[in-house]
């Protein structure tokens, strides 16, 4: 008997092209990151999820005055990267 399984995915491609400063537009609205969140530890405590890897905290941009929220929803098809996010961090002078 064949079994249709999916390929366990990576957290890489969970989280997809989402660093911070990335804006990523789905159905649910467009999404500005604000920090991404790599410790499971810290991801289970936001998300209140015992399995979590990983967590994005993220503000609304459509919405005038919204406040961050943490999510850990995988990267689909159905997201689109307006925006690239910063890869590395330089301070200002």
């Amino acid at each position: 008997m064949i079994r249709n399984r999916a390929l366990p995915r990576t957290v890489d491609e969970e989280i997809g092209p989402r660093q911070p400063g990335a804006i990523y537009q789905n159905a649910s609205g467009a999404f500005e990151v604000i920090a991404l969140v790599r410790d499971p530890e810290k991801a289970r405590e936001l998300l209140k999820r015992g399995c979590a890897q990983w967590a994005l905290i993220v503000k609304d941009v459509l919405r005038p005055g919204a406040e961050p929220f943490v999510i850990g929803s995988v990267w689909t098809t159905s997201d689109y990267l307006v925006r690239e996010g910063r890869t590395t961090y330089t301070p200002a002078a």
